[in-house]
Parts: structure tokens; C-alpha cells; sequence
């Protein structure tokens, strides 16, 4: 994927590689997709400082164990909107994280960038897999892409999606 992408019809976004000075949208970002915490009887003060730590010792732990992922910031006219992080392996591609703001789903910028990457996938004969938690309603939207369960690991479930299966239609 280059630094500045069209989309098919969507929007501009771009690509970029994360700064430290993204921390705080990114923070928002994996905010964002944690509405498991909003039920639980903590202050909002709590819920944020939880959310703070998780995001993290999750930030930490991917930096650590994957040091040659590419970490991006998705944006669209200048403003984030999202996060990408790849660790692009001999064997596979490895989508360590997709996420998106709320106001940026719902417009097939995810699809887009899955099918991105799929592509890259086939063009270079390396499957495509990702980790999704197991209540995660991301599951079915994976599964329309033709990423098959392959391994369950606790709470996660790691999907692929084999270039020989072709994209889909």
C-alpha cells in the first residue's frame, strides 16, 4: 500500500506511519472499539484510565513483538480516522490491527483496505490472517470476505484468508 491511496470511490485517505504525537488519536481510536467497557459500573474517570493502560501495554507489546510491522495512521483530508498495523511476513500478511472512529465506518473504507491487502496477498502468494475476538461482530464481516477460523487461542480466533482461494466476488 503506498503513502497516499484513492480508494475505488471512496474518499481520499492516506497512509502514514504513525508519530508519537498520534498517540492520543490512536488511544481514541482503540477507545472506540472497547464499547465492552462502557457497561461497566466504573466512573468515566476509570473507564479512562483503563482504557489508557490498555491501550498502552497494547501499543508496548505490538512495538516489542513486531518491530517490523508497518504501524499507520489512516486519514482522510488531513484527519485521522483509523489505525493499520501489518507485520508483512514471508509467509503471510499479518493484519495485527484494523480500526476505524465510528464516523469513518459504515462506507466501505474497511472492505477497501482489506481488499488492499488481499490483493497484495495474491500478488505476491502469501495468505492473508488476523486475530478477532470470538464475540466480536467483526467475525461475520470477515467471514463475507471469505476469511475461514483456523485456530482458537482463549478469547481470540485467528482467520485467514488463502491467496489460492482468489478474491471475492
Amino acid at each position: 500500500m503506498s503513502r497516499h491511496t484513492t480508494l475505488g470511490s471512496l474518499q481520499e485517505v492516506s497512509l502514514r506511519p504513525i508519530a508519537p504525537e498520534d498517540l492520543p488519536v490512536l488511544q481514541r481510536v482503540y477507545s472506540s472499539t472497547r464499547t465492552d467497557i462502557l457497561g461497566l459500573p466504573w466512573s468515566d474517570e476509570q473507564k479512562q484510565a483503563f482504557l489508557q493502560m490498555q491501550f498502552q501495554a497494547q501499543h508496548t507489546y505490538y512495538q516489542a513483538q513486531f518491530p517490523e510491522a508497518d504501524y499507520l495512521v489512516l486519514e482522510r483530508h488531513g484527519q485521522p480516522i483509523g489505525r493499520l498495523y501489518v507485520d508483512r511476513r514471508v509467509d503471510r500478511i499479518h493484519i495485527l490491527d484494523i480500526a476505524l472512529l465510528p464516523e469513518a465506518r459504515g462506507g466501505g473504507l474497511g472492505t477497501r483496505l482489506l481488499l488492499d491487502l488481499m490483493t497484495e496477498g495474491l500478488r505476491t502468494q502469501r495468505d492473508v490472517t488476523l486475530y478477532v475476538e470470538r464475540e466480536n461482530t467483526a467475525r461475520e464481516f470477515y467471514r463475507r470476505l471469505s476469511f475461514t477460523p483456523v485456530e482458537e487461542q482463549g478469547i481470540y480466533i485467528l482467520m485467514q484468508w488463502k491467496y489460492a482461494s482468489g478474491l471475492p466476488t
